[in-house]
């Protein structure tokens, strides 16, 4: 069953970056499916009609039908409080660890792992085996890439990160995406779009 629902998901432009099980259910964790992810979107209804949220308001249509199709319910990122522990499933589905730098890596995505959404599914589906992280063997380029150190496996100084993407920016961060996330050498095989990226610093700023 799991292959036709990915073959579903797939055909949606998202890919499963994630699967658990929890209690007698598995949880589907779904994401962008790159190169074309972003191509695809900006021509939706959602991205042409200048209202708010417009990935978010896509997320929720095409995953909510996955649902129906599938007979699963769904989980949100933006839904709460209280909000859906996506970082702790992405964790326990053995394709995401914690990186050098706190932020979530995956086997696939690297540091641009991101969630638009989950599928949970009644009964236990046959599940692949867990994988090892990538940063075992990596030099951790992630770790010098901040241009304001902004980034530590403990904490996260937003308040330097933000004054650094809305002042010179000597890494194009808000054009190109965070330098951390860009170095990471899973990243830069998975082909994100640097205005998806931008798109994620504007909505990071509020803008």
């Amino acid at each position: 069953m799991i292959e036709d629902i990915r073959k579903a998901v797939n055909a949606q432009l998202l890919e499963i970056l994630g699967a658990l099980h929890e209690g007698a259910d598995t949880i589907l964790l779904l994401g962008p499916l790159e190169p074309e992810f972003w191509k695809v979107f900006k021509s939706t209804p959602e991205a042409q009609d200048g209202q708010s949220d417009p990935l978010d308001r896509w997320s929720k249509r095409i995953i909510s039908q996955l649902a129906i199709n599938f007979k699963a319910s769904t989980h949100f990122p933006s839904d709460g409080p209280p909000y859906p522990p996506f970082i702790s499933w992405a964790l326990e589905s053995g394709e995401n660890w914690a990186s050098p730098i706190g932020m979530l890596v995956h086997q696939n995505a690297g540091l641009f792992a991101s969630y638009r959404g989950a599928l949970r599914l009644n009964g236990h589906l046959a599940l692949p085996a867990p994988t090892t992280s990538p940063c075992t063997p990596c030099a951790k380029p992630c770790k010098t890439a901040c241009p304001v150190d902004a980034l530590s496996k403990t904490s996260y100084n937003v308040e330097a990160c933000k004054a650094h993407i809305l002042g010179p920016d000597s890494k194009s961060c808000r054009a190109q995406g965070c330098a951390a996330r860009s170095a990471c050498p899973v990243s830069q095989t998975y082909s994100r779009r640097p205005e998806q990226s931008a798109f994620h610093m504007r909505a990071f700023l509020g803008e």
